[in-house]
């Protein structure tokens, strides 16, 4: 028996410094990995999906997003079994009992709307553990395994959440218990757990047996997410007492989120940073952050600024990470000597030199940005 897991699909989701063209094409590439999932389980012969969990990015969506989302779920063409998260719960306003949901839902989907048993064919059983609520107080996941004895087939578990072992705040009461888990696993009571709201693909635990598959396109930069874009390959035998599984990942996203920390202190620095980005493909789908430390000349500060605009247009998205950035701008011994300017502005110009390299910060600011332009307009600036 063969199925696909995935998590963490957040249909709707959009991101505040996506601008322009870009927030469409980002939404389209997450219901597009979705409808994608259709030729991936053709090609790999996978029999149903299973969604662990915050398939919307909550309940309350524009009803394009809600009639976009279940076609690209009807693509798949194979049953799919979405199990309500902590961003789209079963409460009161839960977008699995909206009208427009409940009436242009495929025949395909499937929502895995109480806790327990669920019968996808004879001998094969999803246990699923939905969110009712953004906060519940107690393990979910317990609360359905409590009293599960081994059934006559394969049982797969479907639970959203942090796992005691990889959340640093171990008190909290909605925490699943590894050691709950893998006892459940030991006694045959479930032979898989699928897992979602981690967004890079993670094993946890030795058995093989408990992942999260993690978001199927990015949602965050890489120092969040290490490992996202992909979708899990879960076999079990069901001719094994056991329920032997062997997990395969499949990568599927296409949008990178990035984070590139550089070192600018000369024109070369700059020329390589300018390399890099160049050489990084499919620009229209890649966000990226910058760290960037050093000690720069007026005029190379301008050179990078104009470097960064002319990439700023290129990438979907390009900004200096601001906490993480640190560069200082000492004006160049002679570097405003050959402007051809004198007198009055050329007094003015030493004056705004000396405040550049020895004022408070917002002076000394405004006086690098007085004097940036003014290279600028006299075409020193340009990279």
């Amino acid at each position: 028996m063969r199925f696909l897991h995935t998590a963490d699909w957040q249909l709707g989701m959009t991101r505040h410094f996506l601008a322009g063209e870009a927030q469409p094409q980002y939404s389209a590439a997450r219901r597009d990995a979705v409808a994608g999932l259709g030729a991936l389980a053709a090609e790999v012969g996978a029999e149903f999906v299973v969604v662990a969990g915050d398939v919307f990015e909550h309940n309350q969506l524009d009803p394009r997003v809600i009639g976009q989302s279940l076609q690209a779920m009807r693509a798949i063409g194979i049953p799919v079994y979405l199990l309500p998260g902590n961003h789209d719960p079963l409460d009161a306003s839960s977008v699995y009992t909206g009208a427009q949901f409940t009436a242009e839902r495929p025949d395909n989907v499937h929502v895995l709307n109480r806790a327990g048993i669920h019968q996808v064919r004879p001998g094969l059983e999803i246990v699923a553990a939905p969110w009712r609520s953004k906060a519940p107080t107690t393990d979910l996941v317990a609360e359905v395994l409590d009293d599960l004895e081994p059934g006559p087939g394969i049982r797969v578990l479907v639970a959203h959440g942090g796992v005691d072992v990889l959340d640093p705040d171990r008190d909290k009461p909605s925490l699943i218990r590894l050691a709950r888990l893998e006892e459940a696993l030991t006694k045959s009571a479930v032979h898989y757990v699928a897992l979602g709201d981690k967004h890079s693909r993670t094993q946890v635990g030795d058995t093989g047996r408990v992942w999260y598959s993690g978001s199927p396109e990015v949602t965050n930069y890489d120092d969040v997410e290490s490992d996202p874009g992909h979708v899990l390959v879960v076999d079990i035998d069901e001719n094994d007492p056991r329920g032997a599984v062997s997990v395969t990942s499949r990568h599927v996203g296409r949008w990178r989120f990035v984070t590139l920390h550089h070192q600018v202190d000369t024109s070369r620095d700059i020329a390589d940073l300018d390399m890099n980005l160049d050489l990084m493909a499919e620009k229209d789908r890649t966000v990226v952050r910058l760290a960037l430390t050093g000690s720069l000349s007026v005029t190379d500060r301008a050179a990078l600024d104009a470097c960064l605009d002319r990439y700023a247009r290129l990438f979907a998205h390009l900004r200096t990470w601001d906490s993480h950035t640190d560069l200082a701008v000492i004006p160049a011994d002679g570097e405003f000597t050959d402007l051809g300017i004198g007198g009055f502005a050329a007094a003015a110009v030493d004056e705004l030199v000396a405040t550049a390299r020895e004022g408070d910060a917002e002076s000394a600011g405004d006086a690098q940005a007085a004097l940036a332009l003014l290279l600028r307009l006299a075409d020193r600036g340009a990279a």
